[in-house]
């Protein structure tokens, strides 16, 4: 029924209560309900009659070696180099994806070529990155694999890196970061109209995937959110969103505010101006936010880290280049000695 090499048994699931004959996958809060033979939303768990199977473990869609800033965390390991990689299918249907081809991939499961997880490890120390990103498409629906790999690495000593919507039920959570050692979630909106009818899910589990990682664990993280002309990026709704932050996380996490470009099912909405952007991150630093950028567009300004305390330039970016370091020791401020929030070399 599903190719052998690339299927292996999940965890989350039980036998539908009411249909004995399907079974329900409780590794997010879609709970897809499955006849034998039928595959999730997520097109990349299924049930064999007996089980749900992962059927593409092992199978990547592609690697690149990209810098931290990309993924983008700005507070992890700054400067260094990064191997990303990702699989095929999402349980998000973002109608704005930007790696749709990735995500929405109905066939790709059955073309990519198997890497196991001790090989990108050794992958990852050839080309000189210190982490791995689980990237492209959503990790958390390649959970065992994700994890394997993350073992493999933590075992080489390469960090492990989640490039998430943190779209996922709390028991499959727990085992999922607690292999991470950083993480950049993505907060689409802050409207569960949004949620519903642009990604086809709801903005209740995210902010208790991101409650979750700021009070239950060690993994850094930071936020981003793809503002969308006429969507998401209302004052209001920027407002809401970071008070809720500032309430509920903390002023230390680094939020990017990230410009839309016409994509997928959204190609008629024109991109997102930088003035946008600025404002998002005006309004996130008036609520208490000490790091806040903007992303997709060129901005050294807005794209570089200052200290909170003194004001002065710590990390200048360029784009995704370093142009400036002004941090001692493990992340201090030369000026004024003041720590930055983060994980430095």
């Amino acid at each position: 029924m599903f190719e052998a090499q690339s299927t292996i048994v999940t965890e989350y699931w039980h036998r539908s209560s009411q249909h004995p004959e399907r079974l329900v996958c409780d590794l997010c809060p879609r709970y897809c309900e499955l006849k034998a033979g039928q595959r999730g939303f997520c097109y990349v768990r299924a049930s064999d009659g007996e089980q749900i199977v992962l059927t593409t473990y092992g199978r990547s869609s592609g690697f690149c070696v990209d810098p931290i800033e990309k993924k983008p965390l700005n507070h992890f390991l700054p400067g260094s180099a990064v191997l990303s990689f990702g699989t095929a299918g999402c349980n998000l249907g973002c109608k704005f994806c930007q790696n749709w081809d990735i995500s929405k991939s109905r066939a790709m499961d059955k073309v990519m070529a198997y890497a196991a997880p001790e090989k990108i490890a050794e992958d990852a120390i050839n080309k000189d990155c210190q982490s791995v990103a689980y990237t492209y498409n959503d990790p958390v629906i390649f959970h065992e694999y994700a994890i394997d790999v993350a073992h493999a690495c933590r075992e080489k000593n390469i960090k492990s890196v989640a490039v998430t919507a943190g779209y996922i039920c709390e028991q499959p959570r727990e085992a999922f970061f607690s292999v991470m050692d950083a993480a950049n979630i993505d907060l689409k909106a802050f409207s569960e109209t949004f949620y519903q009818q642009q990604t086809g899910s709801h903005l209740q589990t995210v902010l208790e995937t991101l409650q979750y990682l700021y009070h239950h664990t060690d993994v850094w993280f930071e936020i981003t959110t793809l503002l969308i002309p006429g969507l998401n990026d209302s004052e209001a709704e920027i407002e809401a969103m970071t008070q809720w932050g500032i309430t509920h996380l903390g002023p230390e996490v680094p939020w990017h505010f990230s410009a839309f470009h016409p994509d997928y099912k959204l190609k008629k909405i024109p991109p997102t101006p930088l003035k946008s952007l600025l404002r998002a991150r005006n309004i996130a630093r008036k609520n208490g936010f000490c790091f806040v950028y903007t992303g997709n567009v060129h901005d050294k300004q807005s794209s570089s880290t200052y200290c909170h305390q003194c004001g002065e330039l710590l990390i200048g970016r360029d784009w995704y280049q370093l142009s400036d370091w002004n941090l001692s020791g493990l992340g201090s401020c030369q000026s004024c000695g003041t720590k930055c929030p983060g994980v430095f070399l």
